[in-house]
């Protein structure tokens, strides 16, 4: 499936939500499996605070259609571009 990229918002267990733009992707499946699911999340630039200490941390990722899914934060990235939350999905994909 090719990359689906749409405005969303990553929901924090807290109630704390970072807005922002995902990058939405299947990964290959394994033999007989249903493909796994990730994402890249780039926060807005007036988004506030990113999410503090997100590393291993599950996380409601909203689209703006209402429909969502669950990730877990598995690498924070920052470079010239800001900062990039790389996002494993539980679950079905919401794209």
């Amino acid at each position: 499936m090719p990359t689906f990229r749409s405005a969303s918002t990553l929901l924090s267990s807290d109630g704390t939500r970072t807005r922002g733009t995902v990058a939405l992707f299947t990964e290959p499946a394994r033999k007989g499996g249903v493909a796994p699911w990730a994402a890249d999340f780039r926060p807005a630039n007036d988004a506030g605070d990113r999410p503090r200490n997100a590393v291993g941390k599950t996380f409601t990722l909203e689209l703006p259609d209402g429909r969502s899914g669950q990730v877990v934060v598995q690498s924070l990235k920052t470079g010239k571009g800001g900062v990039t939350l790389a996002l494993m999905g539980e679950g079905a994909p919401p794209f």
